[in-house]
């Protein structure tokens, strides 16, 4: 399994590709699974691109921005509209890339937590 600590560390330190969303209310690319919105993020060009393929939207221009996965989960995920978390390399579904940083307490900010009560305890 590895070291969730460790896992954590590296992605709040990492720099993640965050595909914006078309339309006019623009914003992040999102995922609405289980009452959670989960925001894409990716570790490279060409994660993003499998995920363009996997979509059957491989010929069209993605627009993205570079985020740091620290400020993802910090400043990010706080001002969506419900519990949000995110996923990463979601394409990449053989097991060795895929990851996702649920709202949960110990990686997004508390008040952003599903995980904890009306009395600051963790459930």
């Amino acid at each position: 399994m590895g070291d969730p600590g460790r896992l954590l560390g590296e992605f709040r330190r990492a720099v993640l590709l965050v595909p914006v969303a078309d339309g006019p209310d623009g914003g992040l690319m999102p995922a609405v699974s289980g009452g959670i919105r989960w925001i894409y993020a990716f570790t490279d060009e060409e994660a993003l691109a499998r995920f363009a393929e996997a979509r059957g939207e491989s010929g069209r221009e993605w627009e993205f921005l570079s985020v740091l996965g620290a400020r993802l989960v910090d400043a990010v995920v706080p001002m969506a509209d419900g519990p949000a978390g995110v996923a990463v390399n979601v394409a990449d579904g053989d097991g060795d890339g895929s990851m996702f940083f649920p709202p949960v307490a110990g990686i997004v900010p508390e008040g952003s937590a599903v995980d904890i009560g009306d009395r600051g305890e963790v459930a």
